[in-house]
């Protein structure tokens, strides 16, 4: 089974999301996990979304790379800029992916209700999911 780490800057919305949605849908061949390069506490619009299309998430910790020290992972993939950008170096059979999302709380600050934020959440779960699905042929491409 191969391991796969979502990392994003503060492993709050992105990271979580990618994180549950790989394990719903590949949970059978890849044992995903997440972090940040920070810890800025599990999104609740993230958990929110996420439970709409019933993946819960709400059992996610936020969580930092030093916590995953003595780990190692056979692909990383950095779903943000800040996280890309600030990735840090792997052992040379970990394959970095850069695959980066729009950051929800980013997008909903403007928004002027709840719902209009939650859409933002919605948006970009559902291009997370689009490109979760297409794992399994990058992942024996790389």
């Amino acid at each position: 089974m191969k391991s796969i780490l979502f990392l994003c800057t503060g492993n709050s919305c992105r990271s979580q999301m990618a994180h549950g949605l790989a394990n719903e849908i590949f949970g059978d061949k890849i044992k995903s996990y997440s972090a940040g390069i920070e810890s800025h506490g599990l999104n609740p619009a993230a958990v929110k979304v996420m439970s709409e299309i019933g993946i819960d998430i709400s059992h996610h910790q936020s969580q930092t790379l030093d916590e995953f020290d003595s780990k190692t992972f056979d692909y990383v993939v950095a779903v943000c800029e800040h996280a890309a950008s600030n990735c840090p170096t792997f052992p040379n059979q970990t394959n970095v992916i850069i695959k980066q999302f729009d950051d929800p709380p980013k997008l909903a600050k403007l928004a002027k209700s709840d719902e209009e934020a939650l859409r933002h959440y919605r948006i970009v779960r559902n291009q997370i999911r689009n490109w979760i699905t297409t794992l399994p042929e990058q992942l024996s491409a790389s």
